[in-house]
């Protein structure tokens, strides 16, 4: 069952047990994910929808865009709204894969390198790119930047 099925079948469960923040929050990701449809539509060369890994990448935006906002919140002396969105994150996190230890992005950091033949600076977004490919959903791309930039200083 590819990724869309599965936020689907979670959406209609939600239904039948009426639970409005988790139907709510599946019904954000529908959205997302069909305007990720009319925007591949309309361009020349996209194909007809959007494949796995764009959803684990839309998925991977709203929970960023979530996180921000409660820490906004929480900022703001905003704590249930703040909740609000910790629980909306929870149930995007359901449809990712699960996120990798800190020993097992160095070690994507360093495969990474080692399979583009990485070896200056200036293969920084070769290897970022790679990482992005195989690992999307997987990796906080905003703390592995930085491990890549070291080893290839």
């Amino acid at each position: 069952m590819d990724l869309r099925d599965r936020i689907n079948t979670a959406l209609k469960t939600a239904m039948k047990e009426r639970k409005a923040m988790r139907l709510s929050t599946l019904r954000l990701i529908n959205a997302a994910i069909k305007d990720r449809d009319i925007a591949a539509r309309t361009s020349d060369d996209g194909p007809d929808g959007v494949t796995d890994a764009e959803v684990r990448q839309i998925l991977g935006r709203m929970i960023k865009q979530r996180q921000e906002s409660a820490r906004a919140y929480e900022e703001g002396g905003r704590l249930e709204l703040a909740e609000g969105e910790r629980a909306e994150i929870e149930v995007i996190e359901e449809f990712l894969p699960r996120q990798l230890t800190e020993p097992e992005v160095e070690a994507a950091v360093d495969k990474a390198i080692r399979e583009t033949g990485a070896s200056s600076i200036r293969d920084m977004g070769r290897v970022m790119g790679h990482l992005k490919e195989r690992y999307t959903g997987q990796i906080d791309f905003g703390l592995a930047g930085p491990k890549v930039k070291a080893r290839l200083a």
